[in-house]
């Protein structure tokens, strides 16, 4: 059996949740499957090709909807899972029939996944309760402080810079062949996976006196543009470190395949934001969650890129 599952790239969470999906189908359905990974990115053209769907079960994890019939597993818990009113009519008349599953109240979508997996199919693993409760602590935000989660003490954290910041899909997948088995210190302590994490350590380092140069805030919103600059994959706590009155943050920066406006709030903000955030960004072709939101663009498209986080800025500070 071929099973191919895609993943949000890229993304702790999505990584776990590929991972965790891993160990929950080969265990509780098929444990001589062939799993095959397909990173997927947010891009600003049609997000799935019929030709993706080239596995006998097709698993989706952390990432948008597709109605294709090939896909028969699918987990996302983002507010903006569905790309039209048709997919999202689409999945209402499946969700009963098929092994699709959706809650956006969900702060990680490996929490997610594990819960359903307890509740629907009666299947655990103590062994990955630390990869559970990793996801939810790094895609919930939920550190003591900016300065915590900017200087990733813990493996997870260390972990989560190298998932982000790595080049193409090869380690990621890599890590994600790990984490079904191994610890996350076991896994940071990997001659190859250290070997990448020093270099973007460095790097990381340095991102903090750029941002620190080219940041402004005003009146409770931090704007940066680094698209002119090496800041793919940047740390997103680092600007409620050096400006924590802010509420808001919104950047642009250029990556090997997109031009992206991030749009965040500060999870320790005097003042409690007020806006939801991916209900903006959807206004603009994105999505996210209510506290954070992103919005993709062609890699020729700063300009345009610019002005929307402009008028984002200008909304946001209004």
């Amino acid at each position: 059996m071929k099973v191919r599952i895609l993943y949000h790239d890229h993304c702790f969470d999505g990584a776990a949740s590929a991972a965790f999906f891993s160990r929950f189908y080969t265990e509780k359905f098929d444990a001589g499957a062939e799993l095959l990974y397909t990173g997927m990115a947010h891009k600003p053209d049609q997000l799935f090709e019929e030709g993706l769907f080239d596995g006998d079960e097709n698993a989706i994890v952390d990432f948008k909807y597709s109605n294709s019939p090939k896909v028969t597993w699918w987990f996302d818990h983002h507010q903006s899972a569905f790309l039209s009113l048709e997919d999202a009519a689409d999945y209402q008349r499946h969700k009963g029939t098929k092994r699709f599953y959706f809650d956006p109240a969900s702060r990680a979508c490996t929490t997610f996944i594990a819960r359903i997996a307890r509740e629907v199919y009666g299947y655990e693993a103590p062994d990955l309760e630390d990869l559970i409760y990793w996801a939810d602590i790094i895609d919930g935000a939920l550190y003591a402080s900016a300065e915590e989660a900017v200087a990733m003490a813990a493996p997870a954290m260390k972990l989560t810079l190298v998932i982000e910041a790595s080049k193409g899909s090869q380690t990621v997948q890599k890590i994600i062949r790990m984490m079904q088995r191994q610890s996350l210190a076991a896994i940071m302590e990997d001659p190859a996976i250290l070997a990448e994490f020093r270099p973007l350590y460095e790097r990381h380092l340095r991102s903090i006196d750029v941002i620190r140069s080219v940041g402004e805030c005003k009146a409770g919103v931090i704007f940066f543009d680094v698209a002119d600059l090496d800041m793919e994959g940047y740390n997103k706590f680092v600007p409620y470190s050096l400006f924590p009155q802010a509420t808001y943050t919104v950047s642009v920066s250029l990556a090997s395949f997109r031009t992206k406006v991030s749009v965040g709030s500060n999870p320790w903000s005097p003042a409690p934001p007020e806006h939801n955030l991916a209900t903006i960004c959807e206004r603009y072709g994105g999505g996210g969650h209510p506290r954070v939101g992103a919005i993709s663009f062609g890699r020729d498209q700063v300009a345009e890129a610019r002005r929307v986080a402009r008028e984002v800025v200008a909304e946001l500070r209004g």
